[in-house]
């Protein structure tokens, strides 16, 4: 049975989504136990992977390195997604926030700038997922 605590201490994780037509997509991204027995991550809720999620929640998690490279032999965890906005997302935000500091806040003054130049915000969204057993 995959434990959330460990896939959650990984530091990164590559996720990988499925297309519409089949072709899996690999992303790199933060990763984080939020103690329910489920797994998290944040995105802004316009990213491709959070469209893909929506049309088919199956995703499989690797531990992988800041550019998203898997090494060999590395252990393999699927599950299923959900994508959660709004309020239901705070957890999750709170727990990134608590594990990655520093690399959180230089990630919203970026986004914040970039809201500025565009005139317009993203909402962010959390992507929780519930490991197979």
């Amino acid at each position: 049975m995959a434990s959330p605590k460990i896939v959650g201490s990984q530091r990164y994780v590559s996720l990988d989504t499925r297309r519409r037509n089949g072709t899996m997509v690999s992303t790199a991204v933060w990763i984080v136990d939020l103690g329910d027995g489920t797994v998290g991550f944040t995105t802004e809720a316009t990213a491709g992977k959070v469209k893909r999620i929506r049309n088919f929640t199956e995703v499989t998690l690797r531990p992988c390195d800041r550019r998203g490279a898997v090494a060999e032999g590395a252990p393999t965890w699927t599950g299923r997604a959900e994508v959660r906005t709004g309020e239901a997302a705070r957890p999750t935000v709170r727990a990134i926030r608590r594990k990655y500091g520093w690399q959180v806040v230089a990630i919203d003054i970026a986004s914040w700038i970039r809201s500025l130049r565009t005139r317009r915000r993203v909402e962010d969204a959390a992507i929780v997922i519930t490991l197979d057993s």
